[in-house]
């Protein structure tokens, strides 16, 4: 069990600093690995499941980081007896939003942000409220993903540095405000540059944007 909790932080660190494709045939083995422990080793197993989805996502294969997902969630509805799911549901439903996200599916996924957040904590609601801002302007309704990124905390990790900074200039792109969203999406990329490999997805869909607030 060492070897196999090494292995899981050593790819969670990875995925962390943008090393996602890096680790996934790791991650899908220590999956493997597991699974004959689940009884006794489950929130591990789901924890690593749903790391599994979210490097799905950043490699443009949402669909199956949204059957990961909702397989976590039917597990845990078998697990209701049991306090320690209640933090592996929410990640789950994150996990499950940002796959919504990714496929424009921007109803479904304002409807997951807004039906969860009153009974997350700290952590997990950032999450769903960056989740919520992003949904926001996918659907472009720009005004109100700005009001909600404006009433979200700043980061709560390294490994969610310039998300909320990333948001909050895509709300202001679409506001047609150029100047403060170049400015926002700088702030992203200095923030991301501090934790992260120039490889990892956030950085790239910086670059991406502030591309397009130049052209326009």
């Amino acid at each position: 069990m060492t070897a196999w909790l090494g292995s899981f932080y050593a790819t969670a660190a990875a995925i962390t600093h943008g090393r996602g494709a890096d680790v996934l045939a790791e991650l899908e083995v220590l999956i493997k690995d597991m699974e004959p422990s689940y009884g006794r080793y489950r929130e591990l197993l789901l924890a690593t499941r749903l790391h599994r989805g979210w490097v799905l996502i950043d490699l443009e294969r949402p669909a199956e980081a949204e059957a990961e997902a909702r397989d976590v969630l039917r597990s845990v509805a078998r697990l209701r007896h049991l306090a320690e799911m209640g933090d592996i549901e929410l990640w789950a439903v994150l996990c499950l939003g940002d796959a919504l996200c990714a496929q424009h599916r921007y109803e479904e996924a304002e409807a997951i942000a807004r039906g969860n957040l009153s009974r997350a904590d700290r952590r997990p609601e950032r999450g769903l409220r960056i989740l919520l801002v992003r949904a926001l302007s996918g659907l472009g309704r720009h005004e109100e993903a700005l009001a909600e990124a404006h009433g979200t905390e700043p980061e709560g990790s390294p490994g969610t540095s310039g998300d909320l900074e990333l948001a909050t200039a895509v709300a202001l792109h679409g506001l047609g405000r150029p100047s403060e969203a170049r400015e926002e999406a700088r702030r992203a990329l200095s923030a991301c540059e501090r934790f992260f490999l120039p490889s990892h997805p956030r950085v790239g869909k910086i670059h991406a944007l502030l591309d397009r607030i130049e052209t326009v």
